[in-house]
């Protein structure tokens, strides 16, 4: 290929870069260089993707929505993780909260994370309403904003929401399910105060988009490449545990239905982007 592939990667934690110095290097070692380019929010990422600044993101499910919404939906769909698929965001109360199915939560008052995550805030949403209970009347929301533009990538704004149910300061709280499991097995949540109550419909979370003129053969190459990451090669194990993956799998369409609906009942993007 004449020209490198320049790939757009938010940085939401230092070991990004580290991250994608390691796939920049594995791919030129396959002759197919890559430059990638580093954003500090997924709008100025997405807006960089319509500029042709960059020729594929690694998008979250939100970001991936405004590329397919700016573009007609003819925005090229890549790669995700295998962590990517069929995630649930759980809805967590305490154990001594007497309240036993969701609408008993009408009245009280809602943990969610920052105002632009999917998993911790615009999914539970949706999911509360598909219950019967509907934003700013069911419910009190109190919010957790940390790191708002990462999508919730910086889970801060998440973790924050258990703690304050922990804290009795909400009555329920959502949270990413790998997180959930991964809090509780370190303990930095008190498994014997908190229980799930419920789960969303499994959704996906971020995948790899391409520029809609992007041609087709370089992309199929780009992602050929890719799924050739081993997770038993120790160089790109290193990568994949920072970037939690055991391997690249085909994206998918199917698992953003969710976030389609929670964008459509919020009318988010247009609000947040005040466009």
């Amino acid at each position: 290929m004449s020209e490198n592939i320049k790939v757009g990667a938010v940085i939401y934690d230092p070991k990004v870069t580290v991250i994608w110095g390691i796939i920049a290097d594995f791919f030129a070692k396959e002759g197919c260089p890559i430059e990638p380019v580093y954003y500090k929010d997924y709008k100025k990422q997405v807006e960089g993707l319509m500029a042709k600044e960059i020729d594929i993101a690694w998008n979250s499910p939100l970001a991936w929505l405004d590329a397919y919404l700016r573009t007609d939906g003819t925005c090229l769909m890549g790669s995700m993780r295998d962590t990517d698929q069929d995630r649930k965001t759980y809805l967590i109360i305490r154990k001594d909260s007497g309240i036993t199915k969701l609408q008993d939560l009408k009245g009280k008052t809602i943990g969610l994370g920052a105002v632009d995550s999917p998993q911790a805030r615009l999914i539970p949403i949706n999911f509360l309403r598909k219950a019967g209970l509907a934003y700013g009347k069911d419910y009190t929301e109190k919010r957790f904003d940390i790191a708002v533009s990462l999508h919730g990538d910086h889970v801060g704004g998440e973790l924050n929401a258990m703690k304050a149910l922990e804290n009795q300061e909400v009555d329920a709280s959502f949270a990413l399910d790998l997180n959930w499991k991964a809090w509780k097995a370190a303990g930095t949540i008190d498994a014997n105060q908190l229980v799930c109550l419920a789960e969303t419909e499994p959704f996906d979370h971020c995948i790899f988009v391409a520029r809609p003129d992007l041609s087709k053969e370089k992309f199929a190459k780009w992602t050929e490449i890719l799924h050739k990451m081993d997770y038993s090669n120790p160089d790109h194990k290193e990568m994949m545990d920072m970037e939690g993956l055991k391997a690249w799998v085909p994206g998918r369409y199917t698992g953003f239905g969710q976030i389609q609906e929670a964008n459509t009942y919020l009318n988010f993007l247009m609000e947040f982007h005040h466009e």
